[in-house]
């Protein structure tokens, strides 16, 4: 039910539905085993994502993206499991209130000329998907500065995050963070988001748009709240 709710607050407020479900997340299931599972959620959507818009993939910058986030964010893992608890909800609120920031300022990243700007920014990314889930609204400027169309950004964006995620579960399964339960519970947590963003889909025309915008940022901020002073 969780699920469904998040993703569909995420779908009709045209941002990524993981941000909002990974609080949701952490209250149910605290953030060692939310993160875990909020990835395989991720790792199922990204998958498809890439698989349907796959000849439009744009491979060159999959492949510099790569090459610089799957050493960080293999960097990003290990101190996943190294901190504590109350480190990782503090970090967590912080990030909440970060993608709340860059959500309302909507900054535009400088035009991207060369592929080979996705390799430092593959690494700051890979290194935050180590750490947290959620990072696709922080990333999106960069994408949408090389001068990629809908199609190609969703393809590409999707396959690119899907191997930091693949990454970041092969690790999190070395250190025995990936215990079944939390594959379980990420398993049975995908449909319902889908479900989530299909009910979405049919009602955000129904409602302004700046609405949920509103709701979504009160969600984060009240969220980043109790991890920072809960």
């Amino acid at each position: 039910m969780a699920a469904t709710l998040a993703s569909w607050i995420g779908a009709v407020a045209g941002t990524g539905g993981t941000t909002v479900l990974l609080p949701v997340l952490v209250y149910f299931l605290g953030v060692k085993d939310a993160i875990p599972v909020l990835t395989i959620c991720n790792l199922t959507s990204n998958l498809s994502r890439s698989w349907f818009n796959r000849e439009r993939i744009d491979l060159k910058v999959v492949a510099w993206f790569a090459a610089g986030g799957v050493p960080l964010v293999a960097i990003g893992a290990y101190f996943f499991t190294m901190a504590t608890p109350t480190l990782l909800l503090r970090a967590l609120g912080v990030f909440l209130l970060v993608v709340v920031g860059w959500r309302r300022l909507a900054p535009r990243a400088p035009r991207i000329n060369s592929v080979r700007a996705f390799a430092p920014l593959g690494g700051v990314f890979g290194f935050l998907y180590g750490f947290t889930e959620g990072v696709g609204p922080l990333m999106a400027p960069f994408f949408l500065a090389y001068g990629m169309t809908k199609g190609v950004y969703i393809g590409t964006d999707a396959l690119a995050t899907f191997i930091v995620q693949a990454t970041k579960l092969a690790i999190f399964g070395s250190m025995d963070v990936l215990l079944a339960n939390i594959i379980v519970q990420g398993l049975v947590l995908a449909p319902f988001m889908v479900l989530g963003s299909w009910i979405g889909r049919h009602t955000v025309d129904r409602i302004a748009p700046t609405t949920f915008t509103a709701i979504i940022d009160v969600v984060l901020v009240a969220s980043a709240s109790s991890s920072l002073f809960g």
